[in-house]
């Protein structure tokens, strides 16, 4: 089930004079292209015997060679950790674990060398225990050599041979090498884009042979703050690289054109896909990959309210309080509540918005009060049958209104007091601000 997946033509994007196919790895039975790898890697290992009956895996991912891993290792009756940056979505973490696999958080922010950058971190785990093997992709000829065997010769085959360009990022490396060697042994003209994030440390060493130190970016399972030991760098003509904020919206925009739901790397690659074919001033045969699906990522780029608060929409600004709310009311942005609502269901609406507070508007939406998880905690504590009272018998009517002109130090106080800021005015109840809204507002400022 594993590999000889469809390649579909994008015919509704702006591709400039070229053709541009994309190969569906997301249909891989783990929903992306580490299935591959996960199969030649486990089955490397045991014909080596560094893999025992009812051993342990070990591995640093972010996140779907770790699925990948799970999904083989549930098969054959191994025990598997992964490693992965505290970056990753819920829905991948959530998955591993419901796989079966044994999940540890290691820091983002540090560079490899570090003792608590993820793969020192899973190499530990490997050392302490002898009945485990660190299977370490990034170092892992298995890897590249399924992409040279598989991932190749199918998009050989699929193209008829008429190929000019493969557009890939890297992860650890396995497919610009496997794929990359095999395309260029059958037609060394073929160019091999590499697609990179900014911040990344691959394209500057590609296009201008330069050494810097990395950045950080929020796309996930790509770009590199080193050369793993199985890139063949020699194998790229040149790189393009991609801020997170176009690779969040081309992916976005693949979704809504095309239909195609994918993750967080394929917007990277399509964007400099996208670049490539745009700059032909002849037509070409592009390909690039889906590497995953989508579905690992409603909660970050598909979410309006995360791409907001990480600065990726553009909202009308008013260079004042407004600019703060991270959930405009009057853009229909926040969940608000009437007096007269049940308390059950108020709850129930906390839940499903995973909101902690939610203000209680009049007919005429104006601020009554607010209701936060302290005032139904004390509520239901005392007697269960208030969850059938209204809110406006639990709700705090000590507001802290502030006009949308003030300045932001008089927000501090309020939250000094551990309370919100509801910004508001005599024409309109414009939206709250919390402590997070503050901080959000902040570190966009010194991007």
């Amino acid at each position: 089930m594993i590999g000889n997946t469809p390649m579909l033509e994008l015919k509704r994007l702006d591709t400039g004079p070229c053709r541009l196919f994309v190969k569906m790895e997301s249909m891989n039975p783990g929903n992306s292209i580490k299935d591959r790898i996960a199969v030649y890697m486990i089955d490397q290992a045991e014909k080596a015997g560094s893999l025992k009956p009812g051993g342990r895996i070990v591995e640093a991912t972010a996140g779907n060679t770790g699925l990948a891993l799970a999904l083989i290792a549930a098969q054959k009756g191994y025990e598997l950790t992964v490693v992965v940056p505290d970056k990753m979505s819920d829905e991948k973490i959530s998955h591993l674990r419901a796989m079966g696999a044994e999940v540890h958080l290691a820091r983002s922010d540090v560079e490899k060398g570090h003792p608590e950058y993820y793969q020192e971190v899973a190499a530990g785990i490997a050392a302490a225990d002898p009945n485990a093997f660190y299977i370490n992709q990034f170092s892992n000829e298995a890897n590249a050599q399924a992409h040279y065997e598989t991932t190749g010769p199918e998009i050989w085959a699929q193209m008829d041979g008429d190929i000019d360009a493969f557009v890939s990022g890297v992860g650890s490396g396995g497919t610009v090498s496997g794929v990359g060697r095999f395309l260029k042994e059958r037609n060394a003209a073929v160019q091999m884009v590499l697609a990179d994030p900014e911040g990344s440390i691959l394209a500057p060493r590609v296009n201008d042979g330069l050494e810097v130190k990395p950045g950080s970016w929020l796309v996930e399972g790509i770009g590199e703050d080193f050369v793993p030991d199985i890139l063949d760098l020699s194998l790229v003509d040149s790189a393009i690289a991609i801020s997170d904020e176009e690779a969040f919206h081309t992916a976005r925009e693949l979704l809504r054109v095309e239909g195609v739901l994918a993750g967080s790397s394929v917007g990277t690659l399509l964007a400099a896909a996208l670049h490539y074919c745009r700059e032909q001033t002849e037509p070409k045969r592009v390909v690039t990959l889906i590497c995953d699906n989508g579905a690992k990522y409603l909660s970050k780029m598909f979410n309006d309210h995360w791409m907001i608060d990480q600065g990726f929409i553009k909202r009308e600004r008013h260079d004042n309080l407004r600019d703060m709310i991270g959930r405009r009311h009057l853009e229909k942005e926040d969940y608000c509540l009437t007096p007269e609502l049940p308390l059950h269901l108020a709850i129930k609406r906390m839940r499903m918005y995973n909101v902690s507070q939610m203000v209680i508007l009049d007919e005429n939406e104006k601020p009554l009060g607010i209701l936060d998880e302290s005032d139904v905690l004390l509520a239901m504590v005392h007697d269960d049958a208030n969850a059938n009272l209204p809110v406006s018998d639990f709700m705090t009517r000590r507001l802290e209104i502030v006009d949308p002109t003030a300045s932001m130090n008089d927000l501090v106080p309020i939250f000094r007091a551990d309370r919100v800021a509801i910004v508001a005015d005599a024409d309109h109840y414009y939206g709250l601000i919390t402590r997070m809204d503050m901080i959000n507002s902040l570190r966009q400022r010194v991007r």
